[in-house]
This record gives structure tokens, C-alpha cells and sequence, in this order.
């Protein structure tokens, strides 16, 4: 698979390097480093892209500059993509009003877009914007990418006796890497421990994703992350953690 990777700084660079490092070796995968620097309104978007760009079958669009996002459906044109991830991890770069009229622009194009809100809520079949709403895609190109990189998903042992980690596989990692990081700070960690020290790991990595308050939540979209990776962990620990069982005192006459 052919990736073009568009950036404008270091959260675009942080998550295409990881892609990099751990990402399957057939992909080739290119970066682009858009301008920050836009007018109010953009008339003519190819006058800031180049003149040719390497073919591409999937544009991963990291930037942290809401202006790019009218640029996408250009760099489609010019690449050939038929698919577009483009991240929402703050709506400072990529508001919503934004991110419908950039995906009818493309979707008209016959590309394929998700935007997922966090970045981390992308699976292989559907992704989220807002609280308890998941969106469903049909795209091979997406989704070969959400089968490595996306909503973390780890594969815990845990040693019957002690209660402690033993091994944490990464089976599909957030794009940042955060979720390999916290599978390693995990071991060891007994499992009524495990669910808090992942969302400290979670924290120290750290996550990129804004910590203001997001409407479509009601919560931080670091907070959003941060529970996907909490709950991940939490399902496989739960047989292991061990249940107390407070015993209220006698009522007074």
C-alpha cells in the first residue's frame, strides 16, 4: 500500500514515525509537509500544494492546521488516493462544519473519508465522533491501515498466582504509539493495579490529543483516548482482580 503522509509540525511527525517504525514493510509510505500559512479564504487550493506528488492509495492527514483540510481533495487529485484518514484531535485543527464539507467534497470525488474524533477510535470497520456515536466505513485501504495502527487493542497474560502482567503483545497500536509504550510499563503491574497505571502511562507518553473540553463528549478528547486504552486493558484483567466485599455494620436499634 502507497501512504502519503501530510504534516505541518511534531504531532504529525510523532505519528507517521511510528508508522514508520512499525508498520508493515511492504508499505511504502512518503511525507508531505503542508503550509501553515492560509487566507481566511482559499480560493485557488492547488496554488499550495506542488505541481506533481508521488501516486498514493491512502492520504493520512495529520496536520495542526484547520486550512489543510481544503487542500485534501487536490492532493487526492493529484496522487490518485481513493482514501483519506484525516485525524480529529483537536477541533482547533479540523472543526466539524469543516470536516462534513471536506468529506462531501471527496466523497463526490469517489474517495473514501473518515475522520475519526479521537484518532485512537479508528477499527477496521467504524471509528466515533461524539459520545455513543460509532460510524461505519467500507474501505480496504482504511481499514488495512486500522488492522496495525488505531483504537489499541493489547493481548494480556497474566500469571494466575501472582495476579501480575506477565506479557502485553500490542496487537493494534494508537498511530502515536502510546499503546506499545503503555504495554511495556505494564509488566509486572498486578492486575487491581493494571487499569490505573495505564491511563498514568497513558498520561506520561504523552497523548496528543486536546485537553479541552470537547461539546460532542462533554469530556477532553485526551480523557476519550486515555479510556479506550483503560477499558482495553480492564476487559482481559477483570477475571484476575480480586473483588472486596465491604460489610456494613450492624444498624443501631
Amino acid at each position: 500500500m502507497r501512504i502519503l503522509a501530510v504534516i505541518t509540525g511534531d504531532y504529525g511527525q510523532r505519528h507517521i514515525s511510528n508508522v514508520q517504525a512499525h508498520g508493515p514493510s511492504h508499505w511504502e509510505i512518503e511525507i508531505w509537509e503542508a503550509p501553515t500559512r492560509f487566507p481566511l479564504v482559499i480560493d485557488y487550493p492547488e496554488d499550495y500544494v506542488p505541481e506533481s506528488m508521488a501516486p498514493a492509495d491512502l492520504i493520512l492527514s495529520f496536520a495542526e492546521h484547520k486550512g489543510v483540510a481544503e487542500l485534501l481533495p487536490e492532493i487526492a487529485k493529484l496522487t490518485g488516493a481513493k482514501s483519506v484518514i484525516a485525524a480529529v484531535d483537536s477541533e482547533a485543527w479540523l472543526p466539524r462544519g469543516l470536516a462534513r464539507q471536506m468529506r462531501g467534497w471527496l466523497e463526490k470525488m469517489g474517495v473514501a473519508v473518515v475522520t475519526p474524533k479521537p484518532l485512537c477510535s479508528l477499527t477496521e470497520t467504524h471509528y466515533s465522533s461524539a459520545r455513543r456515536l460509532h460510524i461505519a466505513y467500507q474501505d480496504a485501504h482504511i481499514a488495512e491501515f486500522a488492522r496495525y495502527f488505531g483504537c489499541p487493542d493489547l493481548n494480556i497474560t497474566v500469571d494466575p498466582e501472582t495476579r501480575c502482567i506477565t506479557a502485553a503483545e500490542v496487537k493494534r497500536d494508537a498511530v502515536c504509539g502510546c499503546a506499545r509504550f503503555v504495554a511495556e510499563g505494564l509488566i509486572g503491574i498486578n492486575a487491581d493495579d493494571s487499569e490505573e497505571k495505564a491511563g498514568l502511562l497513558h498520561h506520561h507518553f504523552p497523548c496528543l490529543a486536546s485537553m479541552g473540553i470537547d461539546s460532542d463528549y462533554g469530556d477532553t478528547l485526551m480523557h476519550i483516548s486515555g479510556n479506550l486504552l483503560r477499558d482495553n486493558v480492564a476487559e482481559q484483567v477483570k477475571p484476575f482482580k480480586k473483588v472486596q466485599f465491604i460489610r456494613p455494620g450492624n444498624r443501631s436499634d
